[in-house]
């Protein structure tokens, strides 16, 4: 590989959960308000994983109806720190981040969701993270 070669990370598709509503051809940016937090995220993250984006909708902060939009990187992205060899050994969630925008080129129109027992189960961990001062996001 030549030095001015990157290495693609992967190929996709890729998906982007949220409780947004949005549109075929917008853009997720970073700097907007995170789905977990209450602060601006300098990235925006996706995965590559069906697994990983119901759960980026069904825990995102907000009483709107959860989606799952097909997206596109329009330039570089990198793991995402906070799962790659914290939480996960690797990266098995195939989740990343980038500082570039995301084109929206499609939504799921149907999927199905975590039991309501998994979601409150994941829900009170994250409860207990944060308890514990484990919550942070390296953002």
């Amino acid at each position: 590989m030549k030095n001015d070669e990157k290495k693609i990370l992967d190929q996709g598709p890729f998906f982007h959960g949220t409780k947004a509503e949005l549109k075929v051809g917008e853009l997720l940016e970073p700097q907007f308000l995170s789905n977990f937090q209450d602060k601006r995220s300098n990235f925006i993250y996706f995965t590559a994983t069906l697994e990983a984006a119901k759960w980026g909708a069904e825990l995102a902060k907000a009483d709107a109806k959860e989606r799952i939009y097909i997206v596109e990187p329009s330039g570089d992205f990198e793991n995402d720190p906070n799962l790659t060899d914290k939480r996960f050994p690797g990266n098995p969630t195939r989740s990343y981040r980038s500082k570039f925008p995301l084109k929206i080129v499609g939504e799921l129109a149907s999927w199905e969701r975590h039991s309501d027992e998994e979601i409150n189960r994941m829900i009170a961990s994250l409860e207990k993270l944060k308890e514990d001062g484990r919550n942070v996001i390296y953002d």
